[in-house]
């Protein structure tokens, strides 16, 4: 993929690519998912990690293995994390200030983050289901990344491409990510000469 797919993406409004989905009948637009930090309209390529979650005390504090995950993080992806809505944390102020230094787009948590102040001054964009102190270590494993999962209602794939701003977070398939931004920008371009033509009046 390259880096004009990016720049196509971040002109686009989430609102305006869901309806281009709406009418091609693929389902994208994540439920139940909040921006906690960051602003501005970020894209960027899914990287997806799976997880599951017990009790404290389920996994022993090495099964909590995110941050080599950050570690190795690529410039312009977006970390997708399924904790299949977990009020457990996978995701705070460290891994914020790890994932900015590398360029990384953003991060999806279908869980919890938490060190919320720390995450806003990161600058990075981060969206999750929770917000809440509760540690992910002893209630969290990684079990796999590179996977199909589920977030927000949606499956992912590595490679998707997502797109986040304010009003919400979209998924666009791998094979679809052309169609879809060359109709969104048609819509856009219509929407913006009805506006125009409003302003004349």
């Amino acid at each position: 993929m390259s880096d004009d797919i990016l720049i196509r993406a971040q002109k686009l409004p989430t609102a305006s690519i869901s309806d281009v989905m709406d009418i091609l009948g693929i389902n994208g637009v994540m439920s139940g998912i909040s921006r906690r930090s960051g602003t501005g309209r970020i894209a960027g390529y899914a990287r997806t990690i799976d997880c599951i979650v017990g009790q404290f005390g389920s996994y022993e504090p090495a099964d909590f293995s995110v941050f080599p995950l950050f570690n190795a993080a690529e410039k312009s992806t977006v970390l997708i994390f399924n904790l299949g809505g977990a009020e457990v944390s996978t995701f705070g102020g460290v891994a914020a200030s790890t994932l900015a230094r590398r360029d990384v787009a953003g991060a999806i948590i279908d869980g919890a983050c938490r060190d919320i102040e720390q995450l806003k001054s990161s600058g990075l964009s981060v969206a999750s289901r929770h917000i809440t102190p509760r540690s992910g270590k002893g209630r969290m494993k990684v079990t796999s990344q590179g996977i199909p999962i589920q977030c927000g209602g949606v499956l992912v794939n590595d490679g998707d491409l997502i797109v986040l701003d304010d009003t919400g977070v979209v998924v666009i398939p791998a094979s679809e990510i052309q169609s879809v931004l060359a109709k969104a920008e048609a819509l856009e371009k219509g929407d913006k000469n009805h506006l125009s033509a409003i302003g004349s009046k």
